[in-house]
């Protein structure tokens, strides 16, 4: 009888250790924004949690955001590309200023992910590294033997800081998978 209380015991102080751990992850992994998150990839049948996985890793949820690179909001999206979508989804005065504001930012982001993922037949890889870098340098990667036996498939990309990003949002989103 006391090796079942000491076992019982046990289980429950691992449960409560479980249960806080996965409360403290939470708190490096939220959801903010999840019902605009949810709203804007039922239309593209894109996973949330990978949305929520791109914002955490590019903005880290903070709304005003802006990079180095002049990239803007929750999912630092720069201007040109702002505008470029808009244009595409038909939204009419649409203007810069509006990048900050969570729910566009949002709409924007999930609609050129659908649009990357199309363009890539859904490679993951390849979508977060157009995503991080640009169409233009995965084409350009794509057709260079050095980084593309196929044509298709990367074996090697070029920019380290691409190839950390890809890593950190596929981690992010395991993680974001296990949490919720």
């Amino acid at each position: 009888m006391g090796k079942i209380k000491k076992a019982l015991a046990w289980l429950i102080v691992l449960a409560v250790a479980l249960y806080a751990g996965c409360f403290t992850l939470r708190y490096f992994y939220p959801l903010d924004y999840y019902d605009v998150i949810c709203e804007n990839t039922e239309k593209y049948k894109i996973d949330p949690l990978l949305i929520a996985a791109v914002i955490n890793t590019e903005s880290r949820f903070c709304e005003n955001a802006t990079s180095k690179k002049d990239a803007k909001g929750l999912m630092q999206i720069r201007e040109e590309t702002a505008m470029w979508c808009a244009q595409q989804m038909g939204i009419t005065g649409f203007t810069p200023d509006t990048i900050y504001d969570p729910k566009i930012n949002i709409m924007l982001g999930v609609w050129y992910l659908d649009y990357l993922l199309k363009e890539f037949d859904h490679d993951l890889t390849l979508t977060l590294a157009a995503y991080n870098a640009g169409i233009g340098n995965v084409r350009r990667w794509q057709g260079n033997v050095n980084y593309s036996k196929d044509g298709t498939n990367l074996e090697k990309i070029p920019y380290p800081e691409t190839e950390r990003y890809i890593k950190k949002v596929k981690n992010n989103h395991a993680i974001y998978k296990m949490l919720y």
